[in-house]
C-alpha cells in the first residue's frame, strides 16, 4: 500500500477539527443554557482546540465505511461533549486539582468550582440530546442512534470512563501490578476512545459482523496504545505538548506504565499495542488507509 505523505493526513486532520469545531459552535448556542455565565463556561471548555481525537475518529471511521460526513456529525459532537465534560470534572479539585488545560486556566479557575460541576453535568445532557438526534434529518435511522447511546452510556459508565477514574482514584501512592493498571487505562481513556471507533461504524451502518468486529479490536487496541503514550509524554514531554502540566501524574504519585515497566518497555508496549491496531484493520483493505495513518500519530506523538 502506497502511503500518501505525512503532510496530507496532517490537512485531513486538521479540516476535521476545523468541522467539529463549527459543528459545537451550532450545537452549544442554546436556546436556554440555564445562566449566561453556565453557557459562557460549556464555550469555554468545548471551543478550547484540542486534539480532538474522538471526534476524529468518528470522521475516519465511519468515512472508510462510505457515510458522509453529515451523518457522522451528531456521534463526532456528542463523543467530544463527552470528552469535554470529563475533562471539566477531572481538573475539579476533588479529583486532579489541575490549574491547566489546553494551554488555559481549567473551567474552575476560569469560573468557579460549582460553575465547573454544573459544565459537566450540562455537557454530558446535551451530548445524548444531540446523538438522539433531535430534529437532525442526518442523524440516521432510531435503530442506529439507540445503538450508539447505548455504546456511550456503556463507553462512560462504571465499566468504562468512571469506573476507571475509580480505580485511578484509588490507585494514588499504591504500586499495582501491570494486569490492574492496564485495566484501568482500558476503561478510563481506552473505553471513550474505543467507543468512537464504533460510533462511526454504528453511525455508517456497520453495527455488527466482520468490519464491526475488526474495528472494535483496532478501537480497542489503539486506546490503550493513545493512554500508554500519555503516560509517556507525562514523563519524557513538556507542558507547552501536553497543553497540561507535565510530570503531574509522578507529582501525585500516580502509577503510569513507565513508573512500573519504565520508560523503555513502556515504549516497547505502545508500540505492540500500535502493531495490534493495525494488524486488526487488515479486513478494511485500502479504506483503513487514513486508520493506519492516525495510528502512527497517535504512538508517534513526542517522538
Amino acid at each position: 500500500m502506497t502511503r500518501p505523505p505525512a503532510a496530507a493526513l496532517d490537512a485531513r486532520l486538521a479540516a476535521y477539527r476545523d468541522r467539529i469545531e463549527t459543528v459545537l459552535d451550532v450545537v452549544l448556542t442554546l436556546p436556554d443554557p440555564g445562566t449566561p455565565r453556565l453557557r459562557a463556561a460549556m464555550r469555554y471548555s468545548s471551543l478550547s482546540g484540542g486534539k480532538r481525537l474522538r471526534p476524529i475518529l468518528v470522521y475516519l471511521t465511519g468515512s472508510a465505511l462510505g457515510a458522509p460526513l453529515e451523518q457522522l456529525d451528531a456521534p463526532a459532537a456528542a463523543v467530544e461533549l463527552i470528552h469535554v465534560y470529563s475533562l471539566v470534572h477531572d481538573d475539579l479539585p476533588a479529583m486532579d486539582n489541575d490549574d491547566l488545560r489546553r494551554g488555559r486556566p481549567t473551567c474552575h479557575r476560569a469560573f468557579d468550582e460549582a460553575t465547573a460541576i454544573l459544565t459537566g453535568d450540562a455537557l454530558q445532557a446535551l451530548a445524548f440530546q444531540v446523538l438522539a438526534g433531535e430534529r437532525d434529518p442526518a442523524a440516521g435511522d432510531a435503530a442506529a442512534r439507540l445503538d450508539m447511546i447505548r455504546l456511550l452510556a456503556s463507553g462512560i459508565g462504571t465499566l468504562g470512563m468512571a469506573g476507571g477514574q475509580a480505580i485511578d482514584l484509588e490507585s494514588v501512592g499504591r504500586r499495582l501490578d501491570l494486569p490492574t493498571l492496564e485495566a484501568m487505562h482500558r476503561r478510563k481513556t481506552g473505553a471513550l476512545i474505543e467507543t468512537s471507533v464504533l460510533l462511526g461504524a454504528v453511525a455508517a451502518g456497520a453495527r455488527s459482523g466482520p468490519l464491526y468486529d475488526a474495528l472494535h479490536q483496532f478501537g480497542t487496541a489503539i486506546g490503550l496504545a493513545f493512554q500508554i503514550q500519555d503516560d509517556i509524554l507525562d514523563v519524557a514531554g513538556t507542558t507547552e505538548q501536553l497543553g497540561k502540566s507535565a510530570g503531574a501524574d509522578a507529582a501525585r504519585a500516580k502509577p503510569t506504565y513507565p513508573s512500573i515497566v519504565g520508560l523503555d518497555e513502556a515504549r516497547r508496549l505502545a508500540r505492540a499495542q500500535h502493531d495490534l491496531a493495525v494488524a486488526a484493520l487488515a479486513p478494511l483493505g485500502d479504506r483503513a488507509a487514513d486508520l493506519v495513518d492516525l495510528a502512527h500519530f497517535v504512538t508517534g506523538r513526542g517522538n
